[in-house]
């Protein structure tokens, strides 16, 4: 046998099992790490993606909740570990949004690798029917009429819900006092304690359902699913867009070959069309995007919230 043919013989022997291993992947469980408690949205869709995910790789894919910091002590466990493709984070608009509100040990947008978006998560303006407004234009004008005397609820300084409603009072210039809570704040907005807010849907959606808030739009780019009749804000207030977003990172350095197969197969988890009725009643627009525009979107996100942070002088609690 010539000698290069010994030498591409080695060669090819050598590359064999490295590429054997990529193809492995995954060999062992797989875990989701969501930033939240239990009973979240990003824990929910954590559970919700990943079952139909285990059967389709072959392996267990496990939820795991690090609550606290907004979300940051998740994404820095998860930041910090291997980029074997083996622990990824559900990521949500919060992960962007922290990047200016807290100091970290690490940087988002730099540190992580995106892999697959899920979708875009829907955010209703919503409230107590005591208030005489049943439409955005309304609602501003009753505002406006009542500076300083409408409350607006939140889970908290620098939260989703919190500076989507910032973004409202600096495109519409109305006086609505924020009122942050740590615990639910369901119970005052029921009451009529505070007035207005804008949480995630699967917060609101039995509330509205029963007539017990009233939706006056949804802060999105596009209508919901879940709420048709339902104007965007942007509709009535151009310049307005709040979106809410789902999507599985991992740490920066991950190879391109695992990336291509969780995107693969995330993307045709979230197309069965016995998840997409599933994900709609969650408040959940299915979004798949390939992970470049997924990252696109992570960063424009990040600037975008940090203008607002910025104008509206928030701070984290």
């Amino acid at each position: 046998m010539r000698r290069r043919d010994v030498v591409a013989l080695i060669g090819g022997a050598a590359a064999w099992p490295l590429a054997a291993r990529a193809q492995a992947y995954p060999t062992r469980p797989v875990r989701i790490i969501s930033g939240f408690p239990a009973g979240s949205a990003a824990d929910i869709l954590a559970r919700l993606v990943g079952l139909p995910l285990s059967q389709r790789i072959g392996q267990p894919v496990i939820t795991e909740d690090r609550p606290g910091a907004g979300g940051n002590l998740a994404t820095e466990f998860v930041v910090r570990l291997p980029p074997d493709g083996y622990t990824l984070l559900m990521a949500v608009v919060a992960n962007a949004i922290n990047v200016t509100l807290y100091p970290t040990n690490f940087n988002f947008v730099r540190d992580i690798q995106p892999v697959a978006s899920i979708g875009s998560g829907d955010y209703p303006m919503v409230v107590n029917p005591s208030v005489p407004a049943r439409t955005v234009p309304e609602f501003i004008a009753y505002a406006k009429a009542n500076p300083g005397k409408v409350n607006m609820a939140s889970p908290g300084n620098g939260t989703a819900p919190h500076v989507f409603g910032e973004l409202f009072k600096i495109v519409t210039g109305v006086d609505l006092v924020h009122i942050p809570y740590r615990s639910s704040y369901m119970p005052d907005l029921l009451s009529g304690q505070v007035h207005v807010a804008f949480p995630p849907m699967p917060f609101a959606i039995a509330q509205i359902r029963a007539g017990k808030l009233r939706p006056l739009a949804v802060t999105g780019a596009q209508r919901s699913a879940a709420l048709p009749d339902v104007p965007t804000v942007g509709e009535s207030v151009p310049g307005y867009q709040a979106d809410g977003w789902f999507g599985v990172v991992a740490p920066k350095g991950i190879s391109a070959e695992i990336v291509k197969k969780l995107d693969s197969e995330i993307n045709a988890v979230i197309a069965d069309p016995t998840m997409q009725p599933r994900l709609l009643d969650l408040g959940i627009s299915p979004r798949p995007m390939l992970p470049a525009e997924f990252g696109a979107l992570i960063a424009a996100d990040t600037e975008k919230w940090a203008k607002v942070i910025k104008v509206a002088n928030i701070r984290a609690e």
